[in-house]
């Protein structure tokens, strides 16, 4: 970033952080703490972000494999407040009492 640019923003030269970097980089990793780090999967690397060349082939978050449909649904104001009272994931939270009905109300064909 120019100092131009610098100047301008709303980004500080001297931004404080909570960590002492310092610390960190004289910090030097010994044996044991290798042992937090979970083994590489052929799963997981199956699903990890690849390069060619030095460009990214595939990102974004993984694909599900069951993925949720966008829909519009029409809800009682009662419902969807108590839904959203509790917070974010609110739209999980119906999507999972929707499948408990099921659980209940399938008719077996």
């Amino acid at each position: 970033m120019t100092a131009r640019k610098l100047a301008t923003s709303n980004i500080s030269a001297e931004r404080k952080i909570g960590s002492d970097l310092t610390k960190v980089d004289a910090h030097v990793i010994q044996p044991g703490e290798y042992d937090e780090l979970p083994e590489w999967t052929d799963e997981m690397l199956e699903r990890a972000d690849f390069y060619i060349g030095g460009k990214l082939i595939r990102r974004g978050r993984p694909k599900s494999e069951a993925p949720k449909k966008p829909i519009s649904i029409r809800l009682s104001q009662d419902v969807l407040d108590a839904f959203r009272a509790d917070g974010p994931g609110w739209q999980t939270r119906i999507d999972e009492a929707l499948r408990d009905w099921l659980k209940t109300h399938q008719k077996i064909g």
